[in-house]
């Protein structure tokens, strides 16, 4: 048998209710590697008896014959999730210390269908960032190095970096994310793995760190197709607690997976075709385009006029939103507060803020107040807000010609630590093929595709129709069994 830390979220679940080994096995191989992989800075806090105890409750389940569906599944929980009782900082100095007294609705239902918690995994500030540098806590490094010698530490993406360095060095089998822009998907494609952004309002944000309101969705990140089906099971539902949370059944994910895509049309669409893109995305994007094809699909070129205006209202709409959402952080109910020694309220409110937020939370924060301010909120903000409708319009029409869009997750392989942090544009094109489908609000996943000449994972995205998750996880399913992607990083750490 495999190492336990090689099994995924079905064949622990599957291995633990056959009686193959038992949950707290599973368990303290997961606390091990956990362990000895600290140098990747993964994870903010690590929770080992709280895993141990979802374990051994797994085992008196199994012996009762009362199992659940995650029982014996260890996960990593994204550190912008409230955890009750365990601290919970979104990556900020300004939440230092902070341990709410509150559990968010997806890491409950997680722990009710029997998960445990190996412990928070590190992010991107406030969810701000493309490649796990702005963290308050340092950035983390991918388990992932260049074939062709290079040793610079590499950039697992943003935001979801801890997560998706976590699931590719096999620290868990499964995680959560959230996805604002592209930040499940994003760092997926960068390390190899697969990572979905459902439909907003699919997964409650009750209990979720707010970023931009109208645009996070949490999601999982886990090693294929089936499991993030699973996962996504679990964490979805309606929460009255949430205003945005859709109050529709849960579809039976798993059980209707079908890789059979014959007859369904995937639409290219020919604004992705971007000049400037390195050549090694068209070939994968081309390979990919001939595995669909191969498996019955109609390929047909489509086109999404309003693509290019994406990028620019995202970087608009969502830090208005955020400089909303953190104007709450100001010293006084909870996380940070710094005293300037003069008494005065104001000079605490700035000293707090100064002290607690980083660099491009402060960038975005500005931004976002500029926008929304008198005698630019029509410039700006409202003139984005019709983009965004427009972009959403552009993806109902489509549907009219296609059933799915296949396209590049990323515009490149992962980079080196550094290397576009100086140039936040440069940063912020990391977004650029996941955007739409987050302004749209779109299910969209992210699937392993191949290598480049470099060892680098490079990813695909597929997205579909609003609600279509079946359809969107079986055309995903199809390109998996076909792209049959098996490499993993060497355990250098």
């Amino acid at each position: 048998m495999n190492a336990l830390t090689d099994l995924g979220v079905a064949a622990i679940r599957d291995g633990v209710s056959a009686g193959e080994f038992s949950a707290r096995e599973v368990a303290q191989a997961f606390i091990g590697a956990v362990e000895k992989a600290r140098g990747l800075n993964a994870f903010t806090v690590e929770t080992p008896d709280h895993a141990l105890a979802a374990a051994n409750a797994a085992d008196r389940a199994r012996a009762s014959g009362s199992l659940k569906p995650l029982s014996g599944v260890p996960l990593g929980i994204k550190d912008l999730f409230a955890t009750s009782g365990v601290r919970t900082t979104a990556g900020s100095r300004i939440l230092e210390g902070f341990e709410p007294p509150y559990e968010s609705t997806v890491s409950a239902r997680l722990f009710a269908a029997g998960a445990g918690m190996l412990g928070k995994l590190n992010m991107d500030e406030f969810a701000m960032g493309s490649s796990n540098e702005t963290s308050a806590w340092g950035p983390v490094i991918s388990p992932w190095r260049r074939s062709d010698g290079g040793n610079a530490p590499l950039t697992p993406g943003g935001s979801s970096g801890g997560s998706a360095s976590a699931v590719a060095a096999r620290l868990a089998p499964a995680v959560t994310g959230t996805d604002t822009g592209g930040s499940i998907r994003q760092p997926a494609a960068f390390v190899g793995i697969t990572g979905i952004k459902p439909t907003y309002g699919r997964c409650s944000r009750w209990g979720i760190v707010a970023f931009a309101s109208s645009l996070d969705q949490a999601g999982p990140m886990a090693r294929d197709v089936r499991d993030c089906a699973i996962m996504l099971e679990a964490m979805s539902g309606f929460d009255p607690k949430d205003s945005t949370s859709l109050d529709l059944p849960v579809p039976r994910w798993e059980s209707n997976l079908s890789s059979d895509v014959r007859g369904k049309r995937i639409g290219i669409p020919k604004e992705y075709r971007i000049k400037g893109v390195p050549e090694e995305i068209d070939t994968v994007w081309e390979r990919g385009i001939a595995l669909m094809r191969d498996a019955g699909a109609e390929i047909v070129e489509v086109s999404l006029p309003h693509t290019r205006y994406a990028l620019p209202a995202y970087y608009i709409i969502a830090p208005a939103e955020a400089s909303s959402n953190l104007a709450r952080y100001d010293g006084v109910r909870y996380g940070r507060r710094v005293h300037p020694g003069n008494g005065d309220l104001t000079a605490m409110y700035e000293a707090t803020r100064a002290a607690g937020f980083g660099a491009e939370v402060k960038r975005r924060i500005m931004i976002g107040t500029y926008v929304l301010s008198a005698g630019f909120y029509d410039a700006y903000f409202n003139q984005a807000q019709k983009v965004r409708a427009l972009i959403a319009r552009d993806f109902e029409r489509v549907w009219e010609k296609c059933d799915y869009l296949l396209t590049p997750t990323a515009p490149s392989a992962a980079f080196a630590l550094g290397d576009k942090s100086a140039d936040p544009i440069a940063m912020y094109l990391n977004d650029v093929f996941a955007v739409p489908a987050s302004l749209a609000g779109l299910p969209a996943i992210s699937v392993p595709a191949g290598l480049n000449e470099q060892g680098l994972p490079l990813g695909l995205q597929i997205v579909g129709k609003a609600l279509d998750e079946q359809g969107v996880l079986n055309a995903a399913l199809a390109l998996e069994e076909r792209a049959g992607f098996t490499a993993r990083p060497d355990a250098w750490w």
